[in-house]
């Protein structure tokens, strides 16, 4: 099975990438975690992109708060699905990260999920993966519907509660 990488510009956004690989490891999916800056140590994030492939990666997870560079500089070195996270930041309650991140220029996609999306980025990089194994597919499928299962569990509380009246 392909690995997904995960990169996050700051420790700081490590309580969002703990979200996706809680989900990456209910799915039994291998990952690696690594902080690398897109302008502090871009020699790292760039060599890191560059040999992703070769290195078992299927799919890249990007997540950065702020200018959120992070995930286009990592899609300009790789041809692998480049997912990004904007993460919340102080400032601009992450509308800042969101735009730098979704607004890529045409040739260089990157996938983003929505601010602070951690567990949905794992789970749209398992879909990609997904795509060629029928395993991992079949888990996504149970989680789905195990996650509806909740869902009508908890209108059935509801529901039993109102029709008290």
């Amino acid at each position: 099975m392909k690995k997904v990488g995960i990169i996050m510009g700051s420790d700081s956004d490590l309580p969002i990438i703990r979200k996706a690989t809680d989900m990456l490891e209910q799915l039994e999916i291998p990952f690696e975690v690594h902080i690398y800056s897109a302008h502090r140590t871009p020699d790292q994030a760039r060599n890191f992109a560059r040999s992703a492939r070769e290195n078992g990666f299927g799919v890249l997870i990007a997540a950065a708060g702020m200018a959120a560079h992070l995930a286009g500089a990592i899609a300009a070195n790789t041809t692998l699905p480049v997912i990004g996270i904007p993460c919340k930041s102080s400032v601009l309650d992450g509308m800042d990260a969101l735009l730098s991140t979704v607004m890529m220029p045409s040739g260089i996609p990157v996938a983003t999920v929505a601010i602070n999306g951690g567990a949905n980025a794992a789970l749209l990089a398992a879909q990609m993966i997904a795509i060629s194994d029928t395993d991992l597919a079949a888990r996504l499928d149970a989680k789905r519907a195990n996650d509806a299962l909740a869902v009508l569990k908890k209108d059935a509380a509801v529901a039993a509660e109102f029709l008290k009246s």
